[in-house]
C-alpha cells in the first residue's frame, strides 16, 4: 500500500469522455433560486446521541455547525489530509447545493423513476423523504429540515458515499476540492472543510471537531416506496436547468461508466487492491476502529461477527431497503437469523431495530474507504 499526491484524472477529462462539460456540471448554464433509530444508543464519530467515550456533545458553535469532539481515531493526520487536498477542477459551489429544496408525495412521482433506479433515504420522528442520486449527482448537497431537524443531505459520486449531517443554522456547500477523491464540503459559517467520509474538519476554525451524523440509506426507488408509501421524495425543481435524465459519470440502472470500471480519477493517500476499487463495501467506525463489510456477502450471509479493537461487533442485512446495519455488541449478546428477524435473548428484531448500540454505517466504494481507513477491519 502506498500514498502518492499525483493526480489520475481531473473531473473535466472524465466528463469531456461521455460529453458533458464542468461548466454544465457546476451550474454555470442554470439560474440560481433563492427503520426506527435510536440514536441515544450511538457510539460512533459523530453520531447522534450520548458519546460514552469521553467526546462532548456540546451544542451549536457560534459561526459554524453543531460538533462534537471526535471519537474515531484518524488513520492520517491532519497535516497529510491537506498535503493531499486537489482540486476537483470547479470552484468552490461551482457544484451548486440545493437550499430551497421540493418535495412531492410518493404517489405523485407519476414514472419520473424507475424501480431500480438509486435513492437516499432519510427518515426522522417519522417523517421519510427520498433523495434520487440522479438529482444529487448534479448537486452533491441538499440543505434541508426533516420534521424538526436541520439536516445536510450529501452524496458524492467518485465515492459512492451518502451521508447526512446537522448543520444547525448554517448552509453546507461544495468547496471544489476533493481529498481521497471525496468530496470535501465547507460550512458557510465558519468556511471550515470536512471531507466527507471523514466527517471531521481538517481545516478551519472547527479544525479536529467532528460533526454530528445521521443515517442516509441507499436504497432504490421500488424499496423506498414500498417502505415508505407516505413518504416525500425530492423534486427536480431545484431551481436550476440541468438534464436529469443523464448521469455524467456512468449509470447505477444498469451500473455502468465510472461506477463500473477499475479506473479512479485521483490517486489516493493510500492503494490497497485486495478488491476491485468500485466493489461496494458498508462501512462504519467508532472509537475502536473501523469496520468494512462487503455489501454482497451480507446479502448472502445475512449476519456476520468480527472484532474491532477487541470488542465484538455485528453487521445484519436489512432486505425491506436492500441494506446493512452494524452494532457494536461489547456483551457478546448471541444474534441470530430467523427469517426476516434477528433473535436476541429471544425475543425478534427488525435488522435496523437490534437492542445494541448502533453505529452509522454507509455504502462506500471499497478503495476510498480504505483510502481513508487503511487498518479497517474487513468482513469479505
Amino acid at each position: 500500500m502506498t500514498g502518492t499526491n499525483e493526480r489520475r484524472l481531473t473531473r473535466r477529462a472524465l466528463l469531456a469522455t461521455v460529453g458533458v462539460s464542468t461548466a454544465a456540471l457546476a451550474g454555470c448554464t442554470g439560474s440560481g433560486s433563492e427503520g426506527p433509530y435510536d440514536a441515544s444508543d450511538d457510539e460512533a464519530n459523530g453520531d447522534r446521541g450520548s458519546d460514552d467515550d469521553g467526546g462532548d456533545t456540546g451544542g451549536e458553535t457560534e459561526g459554524g455547525p453543531p460538533v462534537r469532539e471526535a471519537v474515531v481515531p484518524l488513520e492520517h493526520d491532519l497535516e497529510s489530509f491537506n498535503e493531499n487536498v486537489l482540486s476537483g477542477g470547479v470552484s468552490q459551489d461551482g457544484i451548486p447545493s440545493i437550499d430551497d429544496p421540493d418535495f412531492e408525495p410518493v404517489g405523485e412521482v407519476d414514472g419520473r423513476l424507475d424501480d431500480g433506479d438509486p435513492v437516499f433515504a432519510v427518515e426522522v420522528d417519522g417523517e421519510a423523504r427520498a433523495y434520487p442520486q440522479s438529482i444529487l449527482v448534479w448537486h452533491e448537497i441538499v440543505n434541508d429540515t426533516v420534521g424538526d431537524l436541520d439536516l445536510a443531505v450529501t452524496y458524492c459520486p467518485l465515492t459512492g458515499t451518502a451521508i447526512g449531517f446537522e448543520r444547525g443554522e448554517t448552509e453546507f456547500g461544495v468547496s471544489g476540492r476533493l481529498v481521497n477523491s471525496n468530496l470535501i464540503m465547507y460550512d458557510r459559517g465558519s468556511e471550515s472543510w470536512w471531507p466527507q467520509v471523514l466527517g471531521t474538519a481538517i481545516d478551519g476554525p472547527h479544525e479536529e471537531d467532528a460533526l454530528i451524523e445521521h443515517p442516509v440509506i441507499w436504497t432504490t426507488w421500488e424499496r423506498f416506496r414500498d417502505v415508505y408509501p407516505d413518504g416525500e421524495v425530492l423534486t427536480e425543481r431545484t431551481g436550476f436547468s440541468r438534464d436529469y435524465d443523464r448521469d455524467p459519470y456512468g449509470s447505477y440502472n444498469p451500473r455502468e461508466g465510472y461506477y463500473a470500471d477499475e479506473g479512479t480519477m485521483f490517486n489516493t493517500m493510500t492503494d490497497d487492491d485486495r478488491h476491485h476499487p468500485k466493489d461496494v463495501f458498508i462501512g462504519a467506525r467508532d472509537a475502536e476502529g473501523a469496520l468494512a463489510v462487503e455489501k454482497e456477502r451480507l446479502r448472502e450471509d445475512r449476519l456476520l461477527e468480527t472484532d474491532v479493537g477487541g470488542v465484538p461487533h455485528l453487521a445484519v442485512y436489512g432486505p425491506d431497503l436492500d441494506t446493512g446495519y452494524v452494532y457494536r455488541n461489547p456483551d457478546g449478546e448471541s444474534v441470530e437469523a430467523d427469517g426476516e428477524e434477528y433473535v436476541v435473548d429471544g425475543e425478534g428484531y427488525a435488522a435496523a431495530g437490534l437492542p445494541l448500540d448502533r453505529l452509522n454505517a454507509f455504502d462506500a466504494m471499497w478503495f476510498a474507504w480504505v483510502a481513508f481507513y487503511p487498518d479497517t477491519e474487513v468482513i469479505d
